[in-house]
């Protein structure tokens, strides 16, 4: 289990895989987005995308998966306080892989709570051919393994 003090401004890492399907795409758009480029092929050929593509929330629900399936699992989260500076970069389309990077770009003990650590990341998800098409800075915070020591 990796705590707080485990973590330091810098690391990176590099994780995941997750193969878009269009029957995926489709789903998720017609229970939760379901603008036209998201739910219908013929309509989507006329949008700006000019295909169908996933919904911009479907592609950060499959970004959290893989992040909880990731690093989250081996750290000692406590949740976040949210996400700032979520951009949808590119769209993502049926047949596109995408996986997760992440770097530490801040972190501060709580003043409240000296049990716990805040630690910001940039997380990016990248397409197989390396193009960010989503990226945010979350904001979460990881249990200090000996809270005593500031």
């Amino acid at each position: 289990m990796r705590y707080y003090e485990d973590i330091e401004i810098g690391d990176t890492e590099e994780f995941g895989e997750y193969h878009v399907t269009k029957d995926e795409i489709l789903e998720f758009a017609e229970r939760y987005d379901p603008q036209p480029f998201h739910t219908d092929e013929d309509a989507a050929e006329d949008s700006a995308f000019g295909e169908l593509v996933a919904s911009g929330w479907h592609t950060a629900s499959i970004c959290m998966r893989m992040l909880v399936d990731g690093p989250i699992q081996d750290r000692a989260s406590m949740g976040a306080r949210g996400a700032d500076e979520l951009r949808w970069k590119q769209p993502v389309r049926p047949g596109d892989t995408l996986s997760l990077r992440t770097e530490i770009v801040d972190k501060r003990v709580s003043e409240s709570d000296p049990e716990r650590g805040y630690v910001d990341s940039l997380l990016e998800g990248v397409n197989q051919n390396g193009d960010v098409v989503i990226s945010w800075i979350g904001l979460g915070m990881i249990a200090r393994r000996d809270p005593g020591d500031d």
